[in-house]
């Protein structure tokens, strides 16, 4: 994933928070994600109104030594398609 880049969580997409992190459900590939990250969380809340995905994450707390293993994630997540990338 290009964290440079401005990225949301898919339309079709529902967040439900939980105490472990959170449940992704896409109602138009009927696929289901665990966050089993709340910081993770927090990046994939705040995608939209932030200009990247690295911006996302800093604002988190993220650290640069840790933003690979995020960048995995979120690369995870749009392959799934439930982030997708922000269009201008």
């Amino acid at each position: 994933m290009d964290l440079d880049r401005a990225w949301d969580i898919h339309p079709q997409v529902s967040v439900r928070p939980e105490p472990f992190g959170a449940l992704l459900y896409h109602f138009g590939t009927r696929k289901l994600s665990f966050l089993k990250d709340r910081t993770l969380l927090a990046v994939v809340q705040s995608l939209g109104d932030a200009p990247s995905a690295r911006a996302a994450c800093t604002a988190a707390g993220i650290a640069d030594s840790d933003l690979a293993r995020y960048s995995t994630a979120l690369g995870t997540l749009e392959r799934s398609s439930m982030v997708v990338e922000r269009t201008p």
